[in-house]
């Protein structure tokens, strides 16, 4: 078995069918050891940088520096990306509990989705029991984001900023099985937030700044939302009738959606093994491929 994990990309297909299910996952844990614990300084200044350029834009735009024209893609890529190192953050990748950088997993978790209007406390215990219950459609948060075509799965998202809408109340019940305290805590940030992100709205159209707002944040996070849910959640684990290790996701082949993702189109090596920082999965995806392909994983269409 030492040899065989130390030269996990020699064996080809045929010596890989022959290796029994413990035997693959170890040489699987080899690979995944290789990148779970490896600080990115990109995935450290990201969050911090998207926000900055976020805010840069108002300014820019009221004083007329920037075309408001110019600020309705900008505003959008940075609300789309805003969620990644959040994301890292909620698989305390940036680091542990107790350990001397647990203040700056936290804070990246909250700072870096100030853009999305989303508490962090919400995305981290609904998106822990979406790792837990998987295309569960009692306990799984994100089960709603299931559809039958892309269309139909982009009508959905476009519905979800709607507080009654399926998606909201879906996070509510999980917040409500969980621990109680953190659960208001979760509830009484996301009130927060909103309160805030309404207040400024209509502070800046009293001000007359109404399309400015709707150019540089609310169309941004229409459309953010729209890409998250469809290439985060929907694609990578759609038809989502399968639960279960190496059956709950999949791979999948979209330019549009490796721009925006940094590696969820591998989706299936992050419900693998969730410690491993985005940026690096598409690495790890490289090296596991073969042992994914030998368990008749889903990847199909993917680059090669």
């Amino acid at each position: 078995m030492t040899s065989m994990a130390t030269s996990a990309a020699t064996l080809d297909a045929k010596e890989l069918a022959k290796l029994s299910n413990a035997e693959l996952a170890h040489l699987e844990r080899e690979i995944a050891r290789k990148y779970i614990g490896r600080l990115s300084w990109f995935m450290v200044v990201w969050p911090f940088a998207n926000l900055i350029c976020w805010l840069s834009l108002w300014p820019l735009v009221f004083t007329g520096t920037l075309s408001v024209w110019v600020a309705l893609p900008i505003a959008t890529f940075n609300i789309t990306i805003s969620y990644l190192p959040s994301h890292d953050a909620q698989h305390d990748i940036y680091a542990r509990p107790g350990q001397k950088l647990r203040w700056l997993n936290e804070l990246i978790g909250h700072i870096s989705v100030i853009p999305l209007v989303s508490s962090y406390r919400t995305l981290k215990m609904t998106h822990i029991q979406h790792h837990t219950h998987t295309n569960d459609p009692d306990l799984d948060p994100d089960f709603n984001t299931h559809a039958p075509s892309p269309l139909a799965a982009i009508w959905k998202a476009l519905k979800a900023r709607n507080p009654q809408s399926e998606f909201a109340s879906s996070y509510e019940k999980t917040l409500d099985r969980l621990d109680p305290e953190q659960a208001r805590l979760a509830k009484r940030d996301t009130i927060i937030l909103n309160l805030t992100y309404l207040a400024i709205l209509f502070g800046l159209a009293a001000s007359g700044y109404a399309m400015e707002a709707w150019l540089i944040w609310v169309l941004p996070l229409i459309l953010a939302g729209v890409y998250i849910r469809f290439f985060l959640s929907w694609a990578p684990h759609h038809p989502g009738d399968e639960m279960g290790r190496y059956r709950d996701t999949r791979a999948f082949k979209s330019l549009l959606g490796v721009i925006g993702t940094m590696g969820m189109t591998v989706h299936i090596v992050h419900h693998l093994h969730p410690r491993i920082p985005l940026d690096l999965t598409p690495a790890a995806f490289r090296e596991m491929r073969p042992i994914l392909e030998a368990r008749n994983c889903e990847l199909n269409g993917l680059y090669e």
